[in-house]
Formats: C-alpha cells, structure tokens, sequence
C-alpha cells in the first residue's frame, strides 16, 4: 500500500507542508511526499478532451503526476487559506481530479484520504474545501486536521504598519512582531499529535481496505 503526501503550498517548509509530513511520519506503509511549489498547474479548461480516456491533456506539471495519484492507495492532502479558501494551487491542483470521473472512471475511486489546512487564523474552510474536492471524486476522507500557520505579513517587511494585514487585524494597531507572537507547529503540540494520530488512523484504515480487495 501507498501514501502519496502533497502539500499544496507555494512556499516549501512551511506549516502546510510540515502538518502533511506530521501524517505521513506515523503511516506504516510506502509514502512519497510531494511539495506544487514552484509547479505550473493550471486550472481545468473545460476542453473535454479527457472524456475519451480520463487523462488529461493540458500540457504543465500535472502530467507529471498523474501516475503517482494513481498509483497511490491514499492521499494526504494539505493546504493554506487564502481570503477563507483553499488558495489557488491547490484548487487548480483539484480541479484537474476531473480527468478522472468519466465513463465510470475508478483511478481515484474508493481511495482513503486525509484533509490537511493551515490558516493564519484558521485552516477549517480549507478543510472543508479539501473534503468537497474529495466527495465528489469518491475518496474517502478518513480524517482532518486544520491548524495555525504564519500568515505572510509575518514576514513581508510591512507587518507592523500595514493596516490591512493580518498583525493589524489579530493583534492590534503598534504590535511588534516578535518570536512570541509568530505562530508555528512546535507551538501546537496538540495538532502535532492529532497529525500523528490520523497517519495510524489511516494506516488501519488501509489494512482493512487490504483486507477487503
């Protein structure tokens, strides 16, 4: 059995990718983990071409990962909040699950998932949005997680002044950013052992799916 583990993210070592790799860490199966930053995938165009036989035919890096998704016998998949949704890698990256959906299509179908979203105040609506692309692809999400990432005003050098960032709006006009108030995983022991738990969670989850094919 096989775990393909994928952060959505356009920034590598980061929240997203590391609560993924929180999962993956307690699997006991195969893994692969799979970072789409600095990865040109596009959205779906709606050209149909894929009808004929569930592969798409848009030519950028989805390609290239085609045969891993469906090699894989589970996913887990995370991504960042942007505006409270699923940012535009990761709903461009889902989108192009609709290769395959047609003619009773099954590459995806019946596969276990977990959801995985980070969020400067919350990763819930990117859960929740994970989860929507996951039903209507058939894949079983077996669990979820959501935990609290360092938004980019953390970083970008304006933070402290900006009065439309996320400084501002969480902790008020005059706040200094220091390490104290930057939020990060090892901060979260709780949704590190939650990541944990759902990897042997998933684990079980495919030894009966072992079991039962």
């Amino acid at each position: 059995m096989k775990v393909l583990g994928i952060s959505c993210s356009p920034r590598k070592n980061h929240a997203t990718e590391l609560l993924v790799k929180e999962v993956l860490g307690t699997v006991v199966a195969e893994t692969e983990f799979i970072s789409l930053a600095g990865m040109k995938i596009g959205a779906c165009t709606a050209c149909m071409e894929c009808v004929r036989d569930n592969v798409c035919k848009v030519k950028d890096d989805m390609q290239g990962l085609r045969q891993k998704i469906v090699d894989a016998d589970a996913y887990v998949v995370g991504a960042p909040n942007y505006y409270s949704m699923l940012n535009g890698l990761a709903h461009c990256f889902l989108e192009r699950f609709y290769q395959f959906r047609h003619r009773d299509g099954k590459a995806v179908a019946g596969k276990l998932a977990v959801a995985v979203g980070i969020g400067g105040s919350s990763g819930a609506p990117v859960v929740d949005n994970i989860k929507t692309f996951f039903e209507y692809n058939q894949i079983e999400c077996v669990g979820e997680i959501s935990a609290q990432g360092a938004a980019s005003c953390f970083t970008c050098g304006y933070g402290e002044t900006c009065k439309a960032g996320a400084i501002h709006m969480f902790f008020g006009a005059g706040t200094k950013i220091t390490p104290e108030i930057v939020p990060s995983l090892s901060k979260q022991p709780d949704k590190i052992e939650l990541a944990r738990g759902l990897g042997r969670k998933l684990t079980e989850q495919l030894k009966g799916f072992a079991a039962a094919t």
